[in-house]
C-alpha cells in the first residue's frame, strides 16, 4: 500500500454523472459500494486513509477513519470521534447548511468507521486565503461551530472544492456537554448572527426533542449530549450575536 499525503495535492475522484447529481445516489456509494484503501493520509492525528468505494454504477474517492484507529483522549469518551462525525453531517443537513461532506457509519478493511466523500481541492487554500471572499460562507460555518461546539476548527478544515464551493472537514471534537469552543473563525465576534441563519437553528431546535432529528442524533451521541445541542440554540437565539473569544485557549493548535 502507497502513502498518500493529505496536503501533497488534490486527487480526483472518478464519479458517474448520477452520482454528482444525486445525493441519495451519493450515499448509497458510500454506505455499500466495495471500498479499497488506497493509502494512508498523514499529518493526522488518527488513523485516516484514502479510499476508493466503487458499485455498479460508478466510483468515487473517500476518507475512511477506522473507529479502532481514533487516538485516545483525556477529555472525549474513546471511540466516540466517528459518531460525533456522522451527528455533525447529520445536523449540517437538518439545518440545510452543507457543510460537512456526504457521511456514513459503515464496515471498511480495517473494521467500523466513517466514510466521508473525499473532496477535491487545492490544499494551499485554507480559512485565512479564504475568508476575505467569502465572508456569508463563513459566517454559516461560525455559527454551525457554535450550535456543535466545535472544539478543533483549524484554518486546514475549510477547503474550496474545484466547483468553487467551501466545506468543513474533520468534526471529531464535536458536541462536547462542557464548552469548548476553540476556533480560528472570530472574524464575526460582536457582529449581529443574519436573521435567515437564526430561523433555521429556530426551526431545527424544534426537531431535537421526541423529533426525527433527536432520535436520529441520539444514535450518535449520549443524550445530553444533544440536550445540550438545544441548550446552545436556546443561548444563541436569546442572545442573537457572535460570541468573542475569552483566552488564547478559544484558538485550536496548530491553527492551520
Amino acid at each position: 500500500m502507497h502513502p498518500v499525503p493529505s496536503s501533497d495535492g488534490p486527487f480526483r475522484a472518478c464519479v458517474s454523472g448520477n452520482e454528482r447529481s444525486s445525493p441519495l445516489r451519493a450515499e448509497s456509494l458510500f454506505a455499500r459500494g466495495d471500498m479499497e484503501i488506497v493509502g494512508r493520509m498523514r499529518w493526522s492525528s488518527n488513523a485516516t486513509f484514502l479510499a476508493r468505494l466503487a458499485d455498479g454504477d460508478g466510483e468515487g474517492l473517500a476518507v475512511y477513519k477506522p473507529g479502532s484507529g481514533e487516538r485516545p483522549l483525556w477529555d472525549f469518551p474513546s471511540g466516540t470521534l466517528c459518531r460525533r462525525e456522522m451527528a455533525s453531517f447529520e445536523l449540517s443537513e437538518a439545518l440545510g447548511w452543507s457543510i460537512v461532506p456526504t457521511t456514513v457509519l459503515r464496515e471498511g478493511p480495517l473494521g467500523w468507521g466513517m466514510v466521508q466523500r473525499f473532496i477535491e481541492h487545492d490544499p494551499e487554500e485554507h480559512y485565512f486565503t479564504l475568508q476575505q471572499s467569502a465572508t456569508d460562507r463563513f459566517a454559516v460555518f461560525a455559527v454551525f461551530d457554535i450550535v456543535v461546539n466545535n472544539a478543533d476548527r483549524k484554518a486546514g478544515h475549510c477547503i474550496r472544492s474545484v466547483d468553487g464551493k467551501i466545506w468543513g472537514i474533520d468534526h471529531g471534537l464535536t458536541f462536547h456537554v462542557e464548552p469548548k469552543l476553540r476556533t480560528v473563525i472570530w472574524d464575526y465576534a460582536g457582529l449581529e448572527i443574519p436573521e435567515a441563519l437564526l430561523a433555521d437553528v429556530l426551526r431545527v431546535r424544534d426537531l431535537l426533542g421526541d423529533g426525527d432529528l433527536g432520535v436520529r442524533l441520539r444514535e450518535f451521541l449520549a443524550v445530553e449530549e444533544v440536550e445540550e445541542i438545544a441548550h446552545r440554540m436556546a443561548v444563541l437565539l436569546d442572545e442573537g450575536v457572535f460570541p468573542h473569544p475569552t483566552s488564547r485557549y478559544d484558538l485550536p493548535w496548530p491553527v492551520v
